[in-house]
């Protein structure tokens, strides 16, 4: 086998791009792969760009294990207006895991929007490791105030003019048991150039699982192209980072059937970005009975199969 130094190379690329003949014959890709000089250029770059999707889905695994993850969610208790019970005995109004809870923790009070917790008598029950008898718990400012009982974790959460007890387990099963998220080979082929297009103003309807619908504010749509074909997605969020919530043929068998969500970058100066379909991860509901998320909207649900990013794990 003959070997030609990099060096070589290069001189012989130069000596033939000086020459107007040779260039516009030998400027293919095909040529200039034979050659090995885009082929490993090319490899090179598929190589790092798959490290780094690889390091985005080592750091979404990591998300959904923390404490604060999606895998660890317990229940979703909506309050009614005045005392709800709360504990493992069934005499409660509502039951906590009777395996990781006393009898009776304690109530919660919801009274016109603002809501409080009473501790019973010999429940141990803390707040930022410190034991309490009561507190104000909603409305709070910036993070929810998480109260813990033994290896179970709440707070409260709004969902329109309705208030809920969002419970943790830091020992559940299904934590323990999760072994990671199935997904399509990476391919640089679905990262695709979109055209950012301005809709000042406009709101997109939401709807989420449990039928609650409400608005928000979408900045722009963008225009993309999956095998000649165009394709619109309307997100929502900023000029700054977009979010979007997508259906595509996929959804019937192999990925989850109500959507999958994606993070865009906002626009560059000449109103362009990239979206990477191979970072499509799956909604909190695709893990979990107890999460609100919301439903794919008419405009985004596309009619071609996005077969990258996350598959299947469940169907709640």
């Amino acid at each position: 086998m003959l070997c030609v130094s990099t060096s070589s190379k290069l001189r012989f690329t130069q000596l033939i791009l000086k020459n107007p003949l040779m260039k516009k014959i030998l400027l293919t890709a095909g040529t200039l792969l034979s050659l090995g000089f885009l082929s490993s250029f090319v490899e090179t770059n598929d190589n790092n760009y798959e490290a780094e999707v690889k390091q985005w889905q080592q750091k979404r695994i990591e998300g959904l294990k923390r404490e604060d993850g999606w895998l660890n969610l317990a229940g979703l208790f909506w309050l009614k207006e005045g005392e709800n019970t709360i504990g493992g005995s069934d005499k409660n109004a509502i039951n906590f895991p009777k395996e990781h809870s006393a009898d009776f923790v304690g109530k919660v009070v919801l009274k016109e929007g603002k809501i409080s917790f009473v501790a019973a008598k010999g429940a141990k029950v803390t707040l930022d490791n410190q034991e309490v008898n009561n507190a104000e718990v909603f409305p709070y400012q910036g993070k929810p105030i998480v109260l813990a009982h033994q290896s179970l974790r709440w707070f409260i959460i709004q969902r329109g003019d309705k208030y809920a007890i969002r419970l943790r387990d830091l020992e559940s099963p299904f934590l323990k048991s999760f072994t990671g998220i199935p997904t399509f080979p990476i391919d640089a082929a679905w990262r695709v150039k979109a055209k950012f297009v301005p809709t000042e103003g406009r709101k997109l309807k939401i709807i989420d699982i449990t039928g609650r619908a409400y608005e928000q504010d979408s900045p722009g749509k963008l225009i993309f192209s999956v095998n000649g074909k165009e394709y619109t997605l309307e997100p929502t969020g900023t000029l700054k980072h977009l979010s979007l919530v997508f259906g595509d043929l996929s959804n019937k068998h192999d990925t989850y059937g109500a959507g999958r969500f994606l993070e865009v970058d906002g626009p560059d100066a000449e109103g362009y970005t990239y979206i990477d379909f191979n970072k499509s991860y799956n909604p909190p509901c695709a893990f979990t009975p107890f999460a609100t998320c919301p439903l794919p909207t008419k405009e985004n649900k596309l009619e071609v199969a996005i077969l990258a990013g996350e598959k299947r794990v469940g169907e709640h």
